[in-house]
């Protein structure tokens, strides 16, 4: 049962949070470290039975082998991630790590491409192969809305309102929201459902997706890794790109030229606006800015 979740964890990982290989390893490494002390200590439990109190246990026999303050808080960091996990995957009802005290650690985020990096990447799809207008729709979709690529591999024809400049996407925890498109992005969206898609006949049940593989299924999470890291090559782009990485490149530039950080948490469907506040980190003049504009006493340094 652990090795089913496990597995669907690490690809989680890798393409919804687009954390180095390094750092996938390590909270994979956490949680079977977690399997083993409950099989051991609490034999027979079940993952819907675990509890805070089971998860304080093992942290307590992780902080009686004395290790690095840095390393304890990075254990708890992947149990925490995992049974997140779990729970956006409706696996599990509960979360049992909601209480658990986790130290604040400095987050990272994966690289940002710049606008002509952008541009190349687009470039990079090639239209002559029978995918390429919806590889094109994919990724200018995904830039121009933020969405996660599990927001992009759902998303409903029936929820497409491209005359007025909107769709309407599931995001984690089942939530909808409504998002605002841009006109180029909409404009592949139309070219491939009428010139690509028409040609497909969708799965029973996939009627209402929009992007479709060549046997009329919704795309994978894997698939669309795929897509973005054949374009990346494709346009000589050498840098660690994930599909989070469209996501982190809309919101980064959204802030760097003054966006309201409320408009664009609200567009990426964060709970709290610390976690939208982390890309005011990639350009720091946005603060000093933000000061000199809003502040009524704030005076320049001559």
């Amino acid at each position: 049962m652990w090795s089913s979740y496990i597995k669907s964890f690490q690809t989680y990982l890798q393409l919804e949070c687009a954390l180095s290989a390094h750092t996938i390893e390590a909270y994979l490494h956490d949680v079977v470290m977690l399997q083993d002390f409950l099989d051991k200590t609490f034999p027979g439990l079940s993952l819907e039975g675990i509890s805070r109190e089971h998860l304080q246990d093992f942290l307590k026999s992780i902080y009686d082998r004395e290790l690095a303050a840095a390393s304890q808080a990075r254990i708890v960091s992947g149990i925490r991630s995992f049974f997140g996990f779990l729970v956006t995957e409706q696996i599990l009802a509960h979360d049992p790590t909601a209480l658990l005290e986790t130290p604040k650690l400095k987050r990272s985020l994966p690289d940002v491409l710049g606008i002509a990096e952008i541009d190349r990447l687009f470039a990079g799809i090639d239209h002559s192969k029978e995918e390429g207008q919806r590889n094109r729709a994919i990724l200018e979709t995904m830039y121009s809305s933020g969405l996660r690529v599990s927001e992009v591999t759902g998303l409903l024809i029936s929820g497409l309102y491209l005359d007025v400049g909107f769709i309407r996407v599931t995001g984690k925890g089942n939530k909808e929201r409504l998002v605002p498109i841009g006109d180029t992005a909409s404009k592949h969206i139309k070219l491939y459902l009428d010139h690509s898609r028409s040609k497909i006949v969708p799965k029973k049940g996939q009627e209402d997706i929009v992007f479709l593989n060549r046997r009329g299924g919704a795309l994978s999470r894997v698939m669309v890794f795929y897509i973005i890291k054949g374009a990346a090559a494709q346009a000589g782009i050498t840098k660690n790109i994930h599909p989070h990485t469209l996501r982190h490149s809309f919101a980064t530039h959204l802030v760097e030229g003054g966006a309201d950080l409320r408009a664009v948490q609200e567009m990426l469907g964060h709970q709290s606006i610390t976690t939208t506040e982390i890309y005011t980190h990639l350009d720091r003049s946005f603060l000093r800015n933000t000061l000199e504009k809003y502040h009524p006493r704030f005076v320049s340094a001559k």
